[in-house]
């Protein structure tokens, strides 16, 4: 997610499936199951539960910690470790490794890296505005598509920071608004700038997927498998027609080079996620990798939003 996804997201499916079976080893391990019930049955009924309350940390209590995520967090960490004695592999536990909690950071590297993302956006945001005069035929467009997708890193940030169902969903669906706004902002800057009507109908269409698609993951079914196969659709979409308007016309507007490599590069990057990994210190793991690789992205490609605006500018004013 980013402004450098600008095409990145034919890969997002990887992101967006990993957990799609929510229940995994750990979780289903006789130990972990009856470690869980002694816990919670001790320490989170009655008076354990009101002095549970009393002497959880203010960061904890904010973020939603709970008296039996504490069970569960304290239980995977003993099952890892019975695992880790008896010579298994680390196991997963509802669709993911087992991290170290700092603060009330469920997963701190992707959080982190989530943030920096988030930071490289603003601060090329801010280059683009400065360098960019608000005449330029594309900049509304790109400004909306910043925004867009600044929120999406924001819910990607809140999401590994504390997993809930709502903070899942915030953090699927944004990341796919992104992908349909780079699809509509590839069809502004193909089409629209000389048949404008072609990009509203087409805008007005990809909201009307967007709300149908979002209506059905919340009220029907959260189903990854559907999930995942919208996002490769809307992604190959993306790619090919970004790709081949930048082949088109590497020529006549010689920075497009720029564009291409965050296509490729992004893609590539997104690969990283298949090496899935248990997390190296119990902090970084494929997906935090991931997540940081895609950090100097933005740099490239608002140089590549910079260069196009100003290019047609010129041609406005010529």
């Amino acid at each position: 997610m980013g402004v450098g996804e600008l095409a990145a997201c034919c890969l997002f499916w990887v992101v967006c499936s990993l957990p799609a079976v929510r229940c995994s080893q750990g979780d289903r391990e006789p130990y972990y199951r009856n470690c869980v019930r002694l816990c919670e049955r001790q320490n989170c009924t009655g008076a354990a539960l009101r002095a549970f309350g009393k002497l959880q940390p203010l960061h904890m209590l904010a973020t939603g910690w709970s008296c039996a995520d504490d069970c569960k967090y304290n239980c995977m960490w003993a099952t890892v470790g019975l695992y880790i004695k008896e010579g298994h592999k680390v196991p997963q536990f509802h669709g993911k490794w087992p991290f170290y909690r700092f603060l009330f950071f469920q997963e701190p590297a992707s959080a982190v890296a989530s943030m920096l993302n988030g930071l490289a956006n603003y601060v090329m945001l801010s280059r683009y505005r400065a360098a960019v005069p608000f005449e330029s035929p594309m900049y509304h467009s790109c400004i909306s598509f910043a925004m867009v997708t600044l929120n999406a890193w924001f819910w990607s940030t809140v999401f590994h920071t504390r997993d809930t169902p709502l903070t899942e969903k915030m953090d699927y669906f944004c990341a796919s608004s992104v992908v349909l706004y780079s699809i509509y902002l590839c069809c502004v800057r193909t089409l629209g700038l000389t048949r404008p009507w072609t990009s509203s109908l087409f805008g007005a269409l990809l909201i009307i997927l967007f709300a149908s698609h979002i209506w059905y993951l919340t009220y029907v079914r959260f189903d990854y498998g559907y999930n995942m196969a919208a996002n490769i659709l809307i992604g190959l979409i993306n790619l090919l027609w970004w790709l081949s308007w930048c082949l088109w016309n590497r020529a006549l507007l010689p920075y497009v080079w720029k564009c291409m490599t965050v296509v490729v590069m992004l893609h590539g990057l997104a690969f990283l996620e298949l090496l899935d990994f248990p997390p190296w210190l119990w902090v970084f793991d494929a997906h935090a990798v991931w997540h940081f690789s895609t950090i100097p992205v933005p740099f490239l490609f608002y140089s590549f939003l910079i260069d196009d605006s100003l290019h047609l500018l010129n041609v406005k004013s010529e």
